[in-house]
C-alpha cells in the first residue's frame, strides 16, 4: 500500500549504486560534499573525467565561481586537475546541464553513461534537467549526497525545515518542466 510520504520520497529521492561511467557530472552548489563524492568516485576508478558546473555563488564569496570552489576541493584531495573539465558560468540547474553539454560537445567527448553527483533532495530535478538538456541518450547513475542539512528519504517529513525544502523541489520541478513538456512530448 502506498501513502503520500512514500510516494513523494520515491519520486524525489533517487539513489543508484555507483558503476563505471564515462564522466562524473556535478551540477553546482556551495557544499563541499558534492565534490568530495566526485573525487571519491574518481579515485575509485568509476570515471576518468569530472565535470563540475557553476558560476558565481554569494554563499562562497571567497571564490570566483562554484567551479573554482570545486577545483580547490579536488586539489586538496589530490585529484589531477587535467581530468577536470571547466564550466564556470551556470547560475541554475538548467544552465548547469546546458553549459555542461556544451563543454562535452566542444571537447568532442562521446558520453554514453554518466554519474550524476547531487544533493539527495535535488536528485529528481537534477536528473530530469540533465535528461532534458543533454541532446543524446545517456544512461545516468544518480549518486546523491547528504549535505550539512542532512535532508534524506528517511527524514525529510519529520522536520518542518526539511519538508519545506522538499516541497520547494516539487514546485521547481513544475516550474522547470511545465514550459518544456510540449518539446519533450514531441521527441518521445
Amino acid at each position: 500500500m502506498h501513502d503520500p510520504i512514500s510516494d513523494i520520497s520515491n519520486f524525489i529521492f533517487l539513489n543508484d549504486l555507483p558503476a563505471k561511467a564515462d564522466i562524473i557530472l556535478v551540477p553546482g552548489g556551495s557544499v563541499p560534499e558534492l565534490m568530495l563524492k566526485a573525487c571519491e568516485l574518481y579515485k575509485l576508478g568509476f570515471a576518468p573525467l569530472i565535470l563540475p558546473s557553476g558560476g558565481y555563488n554569494k554563499r562562497i564569496p571567497n571564490y570566483k565561481s562554484e567551479w573554482n570552489f570545486f577545483i580547490d576541493i579536488a586539489k586538496q584531495n589530490n585529484v589531477p586537475i587535467d581530468c577536470i573539465l571547466k564550466e564556470d558560468k551556470a547560475s541554475n540547474t538548467f544552465e548547469n546541464a546546458h553549459f555542461s553539454w556544451n563543454v562535452i560537445v566542444k571537447s568532442k567527448l562521446k558520453i554514453s553513461k554518466a554519474l550524476l553527483v547531487c544533493k539527495a533532495h535535488h536528485s529528481r530535478r537534477a536528473l530530469l534537467t540533465y535528461q532534458t538538456e543533454f541532446k543524446e541518450p545517456i544512461e545516468y547513475i544518480v549518486v546523491p549526497i547528504l549535505d550539512h542539512r542532512q535532508i534524506g528519504k528517511e527524514n525529510w517529513y519529520l522536520d518542518t525545515f526539511k519538508t519545506e525544502i522538499v516541497f520547494k523541489e516539487i514546485e521547481k520541478i513544475g516550474q522547470y518542466f511545465g514550459k518544456h513538456i510540449g518539446t519533450l512530448a514531441a521527441h518521445s
